[in-house]
Parts: C-alpha cells; sequence; structure tokens
C-alpha cells in the first residue's frame, strides 16, 4: 500500500517517495480465553468477530485476528474483577469498597481512557491481566433494545463486534517504545521499553461474549448501583457488579511474536516561493483490519484526491507561496509511529526552521456529523472555511447549508488537541494543527471502530451511502490548505490565543477552589504571563494589518516568521513531570485519559495529585513558555 499510495500520487502530478523507519511491533500468535464457573461449567468464547454473508469483507482468509498491538505475551489464571472503565478513580473506588484487586484478572468496559491505560492501571493495582469488551450502552439510541436490528441487518453494533488497537502508554510516549526521541533506523540503538508497555497480557471482547463473565458477577462484591460511578452500568442485562465471585476463574493466554521490522512513511513534496514556511497534511494507512473504510481509507481517500486537485493546479502554471508536504503515515494504530520516527528524524533544524501548520485528517468519514480540534490561531480559519463548503443533507442530498450553519446548530466547538492521531508529534515541537473529520452521534448508525465490519459494505450502507460527506470533508481540507500554503500572510488570528488562555486560567482557578486547593497554590506569575501575552496580540495585530495594506514584502516576512515561531515559545525544555515526549505547557493529552486533552497540564496533573510544590514549579514553568511565545511575536 506504501508503494500504491506513491504511485497515485506520482501520477496526479506531484512526486512522492518512501521513507523507511525501522521499529518495533509485535503480532499475535496464539490465544485463548475460558470461563470455569463454580459448578464446574466453562464457557469458551471464540475471540472472533463472525463472518457475515452480505459483507464479504468479512469472510476475507487474510482478515486479522481480534488482538491488542504492543500487548504482553502471558498466561493468567485467576478469579476476576469489574473495573468499570478502567480509569484510577475507578480502581481506588474499588479499593474503598474492599475490593481485593492483587492477583485477579481486570475486565473493564471501553470508553475513557485509552484503552493502554486500562491495562497499565489494571498492571499497577497489581492485577495480572486485562480483559476489554465494548458496551452497547455506549451506543446512543441505537441498540437492539431500542429495537434497532445489528450490522449487518440494521445499524446497531453486532453482538460479536471487537474493537482491536494498541495497548502502549500512550500519555507517557507514542512512537516506536525502543527509540524514545530519535528516529528508528537500522543501526538504531534500542532502549528498555518497559516503562511505556504492559507488562500482563491483554485480550479485547465482543458484548455477546462479555455477558457470560458479566452475569457470573451478579450478587458478589459490590452492584454497579452501590459503586456509583461514572458511566459504570451499561446496556446489558446484568447488575455490573464487581465481583469477585468465588470459584469464577478466568484462565487466559496471549501470545505474541516480536519483530524488529521496516515501516514506510510515504511523503511528497511541494516546492512554494518561499522555501522557509512550511504547511503539511497527513493521513495514516495502516488498519486493524483487511478493510477499514473509514480507519483510515476516508482519510487516504481524500488525501489522494487532494493530491489529484493540487496536481492540476500546478499543470496550470500555479505555486504555492510555501512548501506544502502530503504525508501517509505507517504504523499509526500501534501508537503514532510512523509520524512520530519522522518528526524525530526531521524536527531538527528543518520542521523547527520551517513548519507553520500541520492538518490532520484520521477519519474523514464514519457518519454524518463534522468534528474539528485545532490550535486557537486556527480558530477563525477552521470557521471561516466552513462558510465555504455546502454539507450535504441526510442521505447525501444536496443542501443549500453551508457546513459552516451545520456545526454551529450542532456543537459549534472546537476542540482541545489532545492525542490519538499523527497531529500528536507536530503539536509537543510547537507546530500548531488541525485534525478534522466527520463521525456519528447517538442517533447515527453505530461505527465498528478497530472492527472487521468497517468496510466497503458499512460505508455504503450506513456510513455514507454516495461518499457525499466525504466529499465535502475532501473540499474542506483542500480550502484549508489552499489558504494556508497561499495567502500572502499566514492566515492567523493570535486574539484567539488571549481569550483561550483566559478560559484556560479560569478552568484551573475552578479546580483549585472546588478541591479547596485554592490557598495552596498562587497563580499570580501565570495570570501575569497572560496578560504580558495578551498586550502584545495588539502589536502583532497591527502589524499584520499594515503588512496587508502596504503589501511591504519585507513587513510580510517579518510578520510571517512571528507567526509561524511563536507557538515554539510555548515548549518546555525536558518535557511534562514524568513524560519528557510531551513538552506543550499549554495543553497535553491527560497522564490518565490518553486521548483526552488537559489544559496547563504540568499544574493541573500536579494540583490532582496535591503536589504543591510541583504545581507552583509548573506555575513558573508555563508563565515562563507564554511569555517567551510573547516575546516572538513583539513587533
Amino acid at each position: 500500500m506504501a508503494q500504491w499510495t506513491a504511485d497515485r500520487w506520482t501520477e496526479n502530478g506531484i512526486q512522492a517517495h518512501l521513507a523507511e523507519y525501522v521499529v518495533y511491533l509485535n503480532y499475535p500468535v496464539s490465544k485463548a480465553l475460558t470461563l470455569t464457573l463454580p459448578n464446574g461449567t466453562v464457557f469458551t468464547p471464540d475471540l472472533e468477530e463472525a463472518v457475515l454473508a452480505q459483507d464479504e469483507t468479512t469472510s476475507y482468509p487474510n482478515r486479522i485476528p481480534t488482538f491488542h498491538g504492543y500487548s504482553a505475551s502471558g498466561n493468567a489464571s485467576a478469579e476476576y474483577v469489574y473495573v468499570g472503565r478502567g480509569q484510577q478513580v475507578d480502581f481506588e473506588r474499588l479499593l474503598a469498597l474492599g475490593i481485593s484487586l492483587e492477583g485477579k484478572i481486570a475486565l473493564a468496559k471501553y470508553g475513557g481512557p485509552f484503552r493502554g491505560l486500562k491495562v497499565k492501571n489494571s498492571q499497577e493495582y497489581g492485577m495480572i491481566g486485562t480483559i476489554i469488551f465494548s458496551d452497547p450502552g455506549d451506543d446512543g439510541n441505537i441498540t437492539e433494545a431500542n429495537g434497532y436490528a445489528p450490522y449487518p441487518d440494521g445499524p446497531a453494533r453486532n453482538p460479536t463486534q471487537v474493537q482491536k488497537g494498541s495497548v502502549e502508554f500512550l500519555s507517557i510516549y507514542p512512537g516506536d517504545p525502543t527509540t524514545p526521541g530519535y528516529p528508528s533506523k537500522h543501526d538504531s540503538p534500542r532502549a528498555d521499553a518497559s516503562d511505556v508497555l504492559p507488562h500482563i497480557p491483554s485480550l479485547p471482547i465482543s458484548y455477546g461474549n462479555a455477558i457470560p463473565f458479566l452475569a457470573a458477577l451478579d450478587g458478589h462484591g459490590v452492584s454497579g448501583e452501590e459503586v456509583n460511578r461514572t458511566k459504570w452500568i451499561g446496556a446489558l442485562n446484568v447488575t455490573y457488579s464487581t465481583g469477585p465471585a468465588p470459584g469464577a476463574v478466568i484462565d487466559m493466554h496471549n501470545l505474541m511474536e516480536d519483530a524488529i521490522t521496516p515501516i514506510w512513511d510515504v511523503i511528497d513534496f511541494i516546492n512554494g516561493t518561499d522555501p522557509e514556511e512550511t504547511i503539511l497534511i497527513g493521513n495514516h494507512r495502516d488498519a486493524w483490519l483487511v478493510g477499514g473504510a473509514a480507519d483510515p481509507n476516508s482519510g487516504s481517500a481524500v488525501l489522494v484526491e487532494m493530491s489529484k486537485a493540487f496536481g492540476k493546479l500546478l499543470q496550470t502554471g500555479w505555486k504555492p507561496r510555501r512548501n506544502i508536504v502530503f504525508a501517509s503515515w505507517d504504523a499509526e494504530e500501534y501508537g503514532i509511529v510512523g509520524s512520530t520516527e519522522w518528526v524525530e528524524e526531521f524536527v531538527n533544524p528543518w520542521l523547527t526552521n520551517t513548519a507553520v501548520t500541520y492538518l490532520n485528517i484520521d477519519i474523514a468519514c464514519s457518519g454524518p456529523r463534522f468534528d474539528v480540534s485545532a490550535s486557537p490561531e486556527l480558530h477563525t480559519l477552521v470557521q471561516d472555511t466552513m462558510k465555504k463548503v455546502l454539507w450535504p443533507l441526510p442521505g447525501g442530498a444536496p443542501s443549500n447549508q453551508t457546513l459552516y450553519d451545520i456545526w454551529t446548530a450542532e456543537s459549534g466547538e472546537i476542540g482541545v488537541l489532545g492525542s490519538g492521531s499523527d497531529y500528536t508529534s507536530f503539536v509537543h515541537r510547537g507546530i500548531g494543527a488541525v485534525d478534522m473529520g466527520a463521525g456519528g452521534g447517538g442517533n447515527d448508525p453505530v461505527y465498528p471502530y478497530h472492527s472487521n465490519y468497517d468496510t466497503y459494505h458499512w460505508m455504503t450502507t450506513y456510513g455514507d451511502p454516495g461518499y457525499h460527506v466525504h466529499a465535502a470533508v475532501g473540499q474542506y481540507a483542500s480550502l484549508l490548505l489552499y489558504h494556508l500554503s497561499t495567502d500572502a500572510l499566514i492566515p492567523f488570528d493570535i486574539t484567539a490565543w488571549g481569550t483561550e488562555l483566559d478560559t484556560y486560567l479560569s478552568a484551573l482557578t475552578s479546580t483549585l477552589e472546588s478541591t479547596g486547593a485554592a490557598n495552596s497554590l498562587d497563580t499570580l506569575p501565570l495570570s501575569s504571563a497572560i496578560t504580558y501575552f495578551q498586550s502584545h496580540i495588539t502589536d502583532i495585530t497591527s502589524a499584520y494589518t499594515n503588512a496587508l495594506v502596504s503589501d511591504d514584502a519585507a513587513l510580510i516576512s517579518i510578520v510571517n516568521a512571528k507567526l509561524r515561531d511563536f507557538q515554539r515559545g510555548f515548549i518546555s525544555q525536558g518535557g511534562l513531570p514524568g513524560r519528557e515526549f510531551y513538552q506543550h505547557a499549554i495543553y497535553a493529552p491527560g497522564l490518565d485519559t490518553g486521548y483526552a486533552p488537559v489544559t496547563f497540564p504540568g499544574i493541573t496533573e500536579a494540583v490532582d495529585k496535591r503536589d504543591f510544590g510541583l504545581a507552583a514549579e509548573w506555575v513558573e514553568k508555563t508563565a515562563r513558555a507564554i511569555r517567551v511565545a510573547a516575546d516572538i511575536l513583539k513587533t
């Protein structure tokens, strides 16, 4: 697929090449799971998704088995405990209720923290294995209980559907875990990865297979109602009790094969008239299944079509002001590996000196509802571009409503960047980003995420019949890329940073007040730094306007350099406490979430731990970063 992608881009008029990295991955060899009940009854789930006659992709002989990437090999035999979504607070609640965890196997449901952190938490609380299942209670209104048939006969979740995925400890370090901070090449030294990979085995299962495990715990331990934790109870006909049930024993086996193996990013480069400024756009190419119609192929298809559009522009004699890089990343699913290795190779000096923005399209379409997260300087461009794209009605009918109309009516929110896709390495090297795509809501067909049912049949029947949403996302991404690469002045709005920093400070203040810690931490240095930053917004905005009106090439170059570079100031060398990869002082993935963002992470997470000495240290570091960014904007 790497060469195929390169060939398509080259055919479209944009010369592509392969960038090879040699990384650590692992692959499933064998697995088994049994539940033995006190009466001697043995339940043996098949651990695979059903082959569906209506969907030929599900019967392919080379379909990928259910497993967790980077899971540990091992055998475990023990009683088990249901741990809810497997957050640290869930485990703490169990201990407070007197539930013994040591030496048990964890049964967790998807949702909440990244799956790797469910395994990490299980391991840290002394458990010896983790089983993770998907619950239809997280599927909104589209469930069998509400009268919807399961896929392929209807839009509800198939009872045998399994979510595969990586269990690397993503909030500590993404990328090849054996080459932290440097690119993985044939001769690269390999580091010990034990702090970012599980030591205990884990397996994913379907909710159909999970029911006997949950039912066996009914009446044992503490009921789900008594536990009283967020989303602890799902939609299955069980009590979601904690267990353990005396004599109910799980035996699990997981054997993985380790490999140091090549992967290939596909990189294509369009030279701009100003070699000192670069815009990047990317999508990952690897998948957990043969199909991958939404993840990642919807995004891959959009990039192929965009390469065609920009190739035709080049044929007219057009040339962008800024360099454009198209990227097709490999091994994203294991832990954002391909993009991380590439950034580690090229961050110094080239990306640091020239990168303006990275645009990310992971799942371009798994439903009809647009979702976007972005660095604050891009908020205005993100919204203005929405007003230029017509968004299809349900079913694909033409519409006179813009994406902006639909988006503002549904949410109107631009998210903060956390992690979970290929923008991560760019953000934490001080390069702003946009992450975009369309997904489903509570009343839309259930997307078979990381399942063998993410197929052409699912997409054309339920996800996006007619591919109208795909086309609209492609138009939107193309316009973003065009303006960012071609406008004389980089289309950033720095005023949004002033607003967002105030919002983040208000959230921190609320956290301090709600936890009774308002008198334990002095945030004045932080608020003073924000005021200092805001005082420089007027300067750069005035210079921006003058450059635009005067068309003064020298002034345009000066303003653009400041806009390109100011986010580098937010980078704190040495990284966040305990996770040096994550260097952005303003936002990062939460240590106990993996995906979801935390603002002022160095401060917020220290406050969560009641370590006010560390929190005070990070007030100073964060304030310093904000002042450095402000100084870069000085005119």
